[in-house]
């Protein structure tokens, strides 16, 4: 049996209107299209982002997901960036379906 991902909304800049409608089916097709391939390390700031914000009902802040990615699987102060090159607003924020944080550079 086949699985489709159907797109939810999105705003024009890609971004989530409903955070609810995401899932780890649609994070591959959304890293699909940052062209980024998931590996665990990815999975664990998605999942640590997706948590935080199911808690506080905010999207955490980056220093927030460095520290969890440090304290997880170690690796440099950078890897949030690492994992994200183009930034953690413009990949990791809608990767995990997050709507686009307000105020926020796209950096």
């Amino acid at each position: 049996m086949e699985v489709t991902t159907r797109m939810p909304a999105t705003d024009d800049e890609g971004y989530l209107i409903d955070p609810a409608a995401w899932n780890e089916d649609l994070a591959e097709v959304l890293a699909a299209r940052e062209n980024i391939e998931l590996t665990e390390a990815h999975w664990e700031a998605l999942r640590f982002m997706r948590d935080f914000y199911q808690e506080h009902q905010v999207i955490p802040d980056v220093r927030f997901v460095t520290r969890h990615l440090a304290a997880s699987i170690g690796g440099s102060r950078n890897l949030i960036f690492e994992l994200f090159p183009y930034g953690y607003v413009k990949q990791a924020c809608k990767i995990a379906g997050m709507r686009r944080p307000r105020g926020w550079s796209t950096g």
